[in-house]
């Protein structure tokens, strides 16, 4: 994934920590895809201006994201619960190959919902 989404990412996680102009600057060009030049036009200062705002945001970001690792945190729980789901998919295909045990079944759609709850949170 590029720079373009790991910003986007802090800007979701770290966002409500910058001012409102910072986090209004990042939403327009992360979100919206604005230029530089119509976010200035819009705001009423320079392009340079906006870009000195969005660069500082950005190193803001880095730094919250440094000092308290939420997003590296939040992607490591995501890649453990694929891996989880990948582990009851394997479980589930090897009991209706080889045991077709009721007990196997529940307790793998148990976890599967699990997953799928705390996805949704």
């Amino acid at each position: 994934m590029g720079k373009d989404y790991e910003f986007a990412k802090l800007l979701d996680f770290y966002g409500k920590m910058l001012t409102d102009k910072q986090r209004n600057f990042l939403s327009h060009y992360y979100f919206d895809d604005l230029s530089l030049s119509e976010i200035a036009q819009n705001e009423g200062i320079t392009r340079q201006g906006v870009r000195d705002a969005i660069k500082r945001a950005e190193g803001q970001l880095a730094n919250m994201e440094t000092q308290l690792g939420h997003v590296k945190k939040f992607d490591r729980i995501n890649k453990a619960l694929d891996d989880i789901l990948e582990c009851t998919d394997n479980i589930n295909n090897y009991n209706l190959r080889y045991g077709l045990s009721r007990e196997i079944n529940d307790t793998v759609v148990k976890i599967k919902f699990i997953i799928q709850t705390l996805n949704e949170e």
